[in-house]
């Protein structure tokens, strides 16, 4: 899935906030069980370090959904409904899980403000902020934050269980979870399974099982690409998945996207059943610049600020942008099998690469951990067979690319020398290699050793011009996107290895070489 970097504020941290010793965090108005579980871990952490800490929400409605009511009384979470509040908040106001000024949260009287969420800017109102729109769920974010305060987050199983199950409903039962945090936040918890299935099996009311029903009658079909489009009442986003996976099933549709509304924006849901489309991909394509998506390759979702959807598009109605977002994403894209073609060179330039130090990992190199080794990377989780004579550069933006063995030796020249921290300075995500022993994860880096490119590296491009979807002979079920700017590649050695290069990399790594 193509990448182009995950926007981020500044990193605040959780110490900058201790100087208060009153600390008010608030959920946004009807609160889902990411909020309060995001909420419940500041909850846990200011008030250990001695802080008088509230946990609250507002808005025109009590909580009333009968598995939100379960997490909140079976897990001790201390929150409070405070529909309204005239006085000013004492000491510090966090809001979590959403934006200060925002349209889905009250706007309480505060003096000092602090915001901590995951979804994309909408209100400039403070500086005391984190924002992290790449992460599936705030819980996610706020794990990630008592992470870096070393709080001893697994001594808690109520929070670990609140944790997990903000995850695990703000991903769709995980079937939308893409960033590599997430994953690895899911799999250090301490959690109760027999409290998550109690909240699992009391989710979905009568009346959002009609919802789920009357929206299948409402279906807007492209025959042309087989896609279908719904808009939902509001409901639960896991009944949003339910209606999705129930659409797949019909005979003609291979994708689709279902979604609804509420205060703050569109969530929605998409699903794919074919290679060409790779649901997470196209989630993104669905929200960009105005949202955020992930997920896997055949299921998907995100979120669109409803705010940033009207400054960009204020009169288009919702139902026409789906519909037309999903017929520009078919448009957009002309789809290459390497397999079956051959890099055109005549149309190309030749590129030798650089003689900058290249990350390298060979696959017998992780043979300790096992047989096959599952290793996450922040596009994704791969399977290593150890066995096999494969290599594998480290990229240093925490990209994996494979390369056969023979042509591993004689593109690059294998050092003992170990990768340096100012190498993986700019890596988002560190890949990680699990032990299938002890099912620990180890740091890639632990395994990888330096390189230096031989002059026989070298490889044809061209600039494209429109969106391109590349199926790569060592992978033929799954593509990488180029989009008009990046550059087609082919090995010089094998011109049916072709691959895309984005325009900054192939700048920084690569210089022209006549032929």
């Amino acid at each position: 899935m193509d990448r182009r970097g995950d926007a981020k504020s500044r990193e605040m941290m959780l110490d900058e906030l201790l100087g208060y010793d009153h600390v008010t965090i608030q959920c946004h108005d009807n609160p889902d069980a990411d909020a309060i579980a995001s909420g419940y871990g500041l909850y846990c952490f200011f008030r250990d370090k001695g802080k008088d800490t509230r946990l609250l929400y507002s808005g025109r409605n009590k909580v009333r959904k009968a598995n939100l009511m379960l997490m909140v009384e079976k897990l001790h979470i201390p929150l409070e409904y405070q529909p309204q509040m005239e006085d000013t908040v004492d000491g510090l106001l966090i809001t979590v899980d959403c934006q200060y000024g925002a349209g889905n949260v009250t706007e309480l009287p505060a003096e000092e403000i602090a915001v901590i969420d995951h979804h994309p800017l909408e209100v400039i109102c403070t500086e005391r902020m984190r924002l992290q729109p790449n992460m599936g769920s705030c819980a996610t974010l706020v794990w990630t934050m008592l992470q870096e305060m070393h709080y001893p987050v697994g001594k808690n199983r109520d929070l670990g269980t609140a944790l997990y199950y903000g995850l695990y409903m703000d991903t769709n039962q995980f079937s939308e979870l893409s960033n590599p945090v997430d994953m690895d936040m899911r799999e250090s918890l301490n959690f109760d399974k027999n409290q998550i299935s109690l909240f699992r099996n009391s989710n979905i009311s009568l009346r959002e099982l009609e919802i789920a029903g009357v929206a299948m009658l409402r279906c807007n079909y492209n025959d042309d690409y087989q896609f279908a489009v719904i808009h939902s009442q509001p409901c639960d986003p896991n009944v949003l998945g339910l209606i999705s996976d129930f659409l797949l099933q019909v005979a003609g549709v291979n994708t689709c996207v279902v979604y609804n509304e509420d205060s703050g924006g569109y969530k929605f849901s998409v699903r794919s059943c074919i290679r060409e489309v790779n649901a997470s991909e196209l989630s993104d394509y669905l929200s960009e610049g105005i949202g955020s998506g992930g997920g896997h390759y055949e299921k998907a979702g995100g979120y669109i600020s409803m705010k940033l959807y009207e400054e960009k598009y204020p009169t288009l109605h919702s139902e026409a942008y789906f519909n037309n977002r999903m017929t520009q994403y078919f448009d957009t894209f002309r789809i290459l099998y390497a397999k079956d073609r051959a890099f055109p060179v005549s149309e190309g330039t030749r590129y030798q690469r650089k003689k900058i130090p290249l990350a390298c990992v060979r696959a017998s190199d992780l043979a300790e951990l096992g047989r096959v080794v599952s290793v996450r990377t922040q596009n994704g989780t791969m399977d290593i067979d150890t066995r096999q004579n494969i290599c594998y550069t480290l990229e240093r933006n925490g990209e994996l690319h494979r390369v056969a063995g023979e042509r591993f030796h004689r593109i690059l020249e294998l050092s003992d020398a170990p990768v340096s921290e100012d190498y993986c300075r700019n890596m988002t995500y560190v890949p990680r290699g699990k032990d299938g022993t002890d099912g620990r994860n180890h740091l890639i880096t632990e395994y990888v050793r330096m390189c230096m490119p031989k002059d026989e590296f070298r490889i044809y491009a061209i600039r494209v011009t429109q969106g391109v979807k590349v199926f790569p002979v060592w992978d033929e079920d799954g593509y990488m996107t180029g989009r008009a700017g990046d550059y087609l590649a082919a090995s010089e050695d094998d011109l049916h290895n072709i691959f895309i290069e984005t325009e900054q990399n192939l700048l920084n790594y690569f210089e022209e070489k006549g032929l």
